[in-house]
C-alpha cells in the first residue's frame, strides 16, 4: 500500500515532455488547467489556503517550483531552507495538486509559454501587468487572476521568528 502511495506521489513530480502530454490529454477531455508558481520553502497555512483557492479555479492544478539555484538567486544564499526535492514532494502530497514541475529560471515565463495554461494565478501582491507569462496567457485566450494572501504568513516571516527565538534562547 505504501509503495503505491509513494509511486503516486512521485508521479506528480514531472518533466516538461510528460507534463505537456498530460496537459494535452486534460484539455482534450475538456479540463481547465490552472498554473501557479513559487518557492514554497516552508509550507504553511498561507500556502495551503492560496493553493486550494487556485485549485478551485479549474480542474487541474500545476505548480511551477523554483529550483534551489533559482531560490538562492532570488532570496539569498541562506535559502531555500528545504531543498527542491523536499519542497516538490510536500506539494505533490497535497490532494488538490495534480503536477509539480521544477524550473531553473528566475521567472516561469518560458515554462508558462510552453505549457499555456487556461488560468494563470499569482498572489494579490502582484498586479496582472507584473505577472510573468500573463501577456502570453491572455493572448492565447486564457485568464490571469490574483488571490488574496493570508496576512501574517510567509516563509520569510516564519524563518525570522525562528531566528529571533533561537537568538533569545542563546542570550538567556
Amino acid at each position: 500500500m505504501r509503495h503505491d502511495l509513494e509511486k503516486t506521489l512521485l508521479a506528480k513530480i514531472t518533466t516538461l515532455p510528460q507534463l505537456t502530454a498530460n496537459i494535452a490529454g486534460w484539455k482534450s477531455d475538456g479540463k481547465k488547467v490552472v498554473f501557479t508558481n513559487g518557492v514554497f520553502d516552508l509550507l504553511h497555512l498561507g500556502h495551503i489556503t492560496y493553493l486550494s483557492k487556485a485549485a478551485e479555479l479549474g480542474d487541474k492544478l500545476i505548480i511551477g517550483l523554483n529550483t534551489d539555484a533559482s531560490v538562492k538567486r532570488l532570496k539569498g544564499e541562506s535559502r531555500p531552507v528545504n531543498d527542491q526535492n523536499n519542497r516538490a514532494a510536500l506539494l505533490a502530497a497535497l490532494f488538490f495538486v495534480d503536477a509539480v514541475i521544477l524550473f531553473e529560471e528566475d521567472t516561469p515565463r518560458e515554462l508558462i509559454t510552453k505549457l499555456m495554461p487556461d488560468v494563470l494565478i499569482k498572489g494579490a501582491d502582484y498586479t496582472v501587468e507584473n505577472i510573468a507569462g500573463a501577456k502570453e496567457v491572455l493572448a492565447n485566450g486564457g485568464e490571469v487572476k490574483t488571490i488574496t494572501l493570508v496576512d501574517g504568513y510567509s516563509s520569510t516571516s516564519i524563518i525570522n521568528r525562528i531566528k529571533a527565538q533561537v537568538k533569545g534562547e542563546q542570550t538567556c
